[in-house]
């Protein structure tokens, strides 16, 4: 199975469960720690490791080994590391003091995903 379909049903998973401003970017270009990055936020600390856990669940069903993991009892920033695709999963508050697509996003490496991101509040 090809990196960006992997990516893409980890992004879906996110969307199933609610996950909200998921984004996908190819940053094998920009950097040696991995190939893609895959960032979205849950509303609390609940459904941030909620979510956690349903996207190491689909990994698993697509034979992804969890390397390392880190944030899952916090709930505020969960880290999955699936060596050539990182997953952050941030508390709302969080993920935008950290901007990580400000870091990461050159302008031309967003993965378009097949999902509508317009979740209400």
């Amino acid at each position: 199975m090809q990196d960006n379909t992997i990516v893409q049903q980890l992004s879906q998973a996110l969307y199933d469960n609610k996950g909200r401003n998921i984004v996908a970017l190819d940053v094998h270009e920009l950097t040696v720690i991995c190939d893609w990055m895959v960032i979205a936020s849950g509303r609390n600390a609940n459904q941030v490791k909620a979510l956690a856990d349903d996207v190491d669940e689909c990994a698993a069903k697509l034979g992804l080994p969890l390397r390392r993991s880190e944030g899952q009892t916090d709930g505020r920033w969960v880290i999955l590391d699936y060596g050539h695709i990182i997953v952050h999963i941030f508390h709302q508050e969080d993920r935008e003091y950290y901007n990580l697509e400000r870091l990461w996003e050159d302008g031309n490496n967003r993965v378009v995903l097949p999902f509508d991101q317009t979740i209400p509040d």
